[in-house]
């Protein structure tokens, strides 16, 4: 089973950019859809992007479309978020997540699906 470790999160304005890493332990990474979620204060965790065992898929969330990116390198056994254009309404402790029981080509969203969780990172956008 994996571990997961997020890095990257801070402070930025908004407009800026920055780079989350997940760096995963075990030499299983490549099974493992990986997702990215992330929880505003009071409210729910939400679904923000998933990149495929490959890579060869993504999907996003609408509102983090063009802005957001996510890539792997399962060489290195990590996953990326880089955020572009960031928004106040962006700040909040993101999360990555691993997803072990899914086909190569699958992107799941549902955060039950995923089994093995980071500690989250905190990413603040101030106006």
């Amino acid at each position: 089973q994996v571990q997961l470790v997020e890095s990257g999160g801070g402070l930025v304005q908004a407009g800026g950019s920055l780079r989350l890493s997940c760096a995963a332990s075990g030499r299983t990474f490549s099974n493992y859809a990986m997702g990215w979620f992330r929880q505003a204060p009071g409210k729910e965790r939400e679904f923000v992007a998933v990149i495929s065992r490959s890579g060869g898929r993504t999907y996003y969330v609408d509102s983090v479309k063009g802005r957001f990116t996510t890539s792997r390198d399962n060489a290195k056994n990590t996953v990326y978020l880089q955020m572009n254009m960031l928004k106040p309404e962006d700040t909040a402790v993101y999360y990555c997540a691993a997803d072990r029981d899914v086909g190569s080509m699958a992107i799941p969203t549902l955060e039950r699906l995923y089994d093995r969780w980071g500690q989250g990172t905190q990413v603040t956008v101030s106006s």
